[in-house]
This record gives C-alpha cells, sequence and structure tokens, in this order.
C-alpha cells in the first residue's frame, strides 16, 4: 500500500514513520536521503531502502526484495541495491 493509497499522501516523512509504525510491520521507501533527513534512531519499525522507484527494475527484483523482508528486525535499516 503506498502513502498517497492510505490518504497520507502530504505527509512528511518523520510523521509517516510514526503512522507506519502504528499500523504496519515495515515501511519500504526508494527515498536515498530518508536516512539522513530524518532520525531514524529509536523506530520500531523495519525500513527497507530500495536504490530505485522504477517499476520495471523493481519487477525484475521481486524475488530479491521478497528475500529481505522476513530477515528484517524491528527498528532495522537496510540498503537493497536494484540492478
Amino acid at each position: 500500500m503506498t502513502a498517497q493509497q492510505r490518504g497520507w499522501g502530504g505527509i512528511k516523512n518523520g510523521d509517516l514513520l510514526g503512522l507506519a509504525e502504528s499500523e504496519f510491520e515495515l515501511f519500504i521507501t526508494a527515498d536515498q536521503n530518508i536516512r539522513y533527513q530524518q532520525n531514524l534512531a529509536g523506530r520500531s519499525i523495519p525500513i527497507l531502502k530500495l536504490s530505485t522507484n522504477k517499476l520495471r527494475r523493481l519487477t525484475a527484483a521481486a524475488a530479491s526484495i521478497q528475500s529481505a523482508i522476513p530477515t528484517m528486525k524491528p527498528g532495522e535499516f537496510r540498503h537493497l541495491e536494484i540492478p
């Protein structure tokens, strides 16, 4: 589900992460600066940052994305390079 689909389209990243923590088990983003723009310390939600938001590349890398998800721990930040 995207932030727009959830009705959170205009919400800033810090507030968005707080909302996501209360309703979801994982936050997936392609925002390349999230780690530097947000204080991620103390977050309980795992954050998976993808290196692209290009649908063709994400579809091709679906197996890699799916295999990363179950191994993520609460509060973990992980970057996944999508070829």
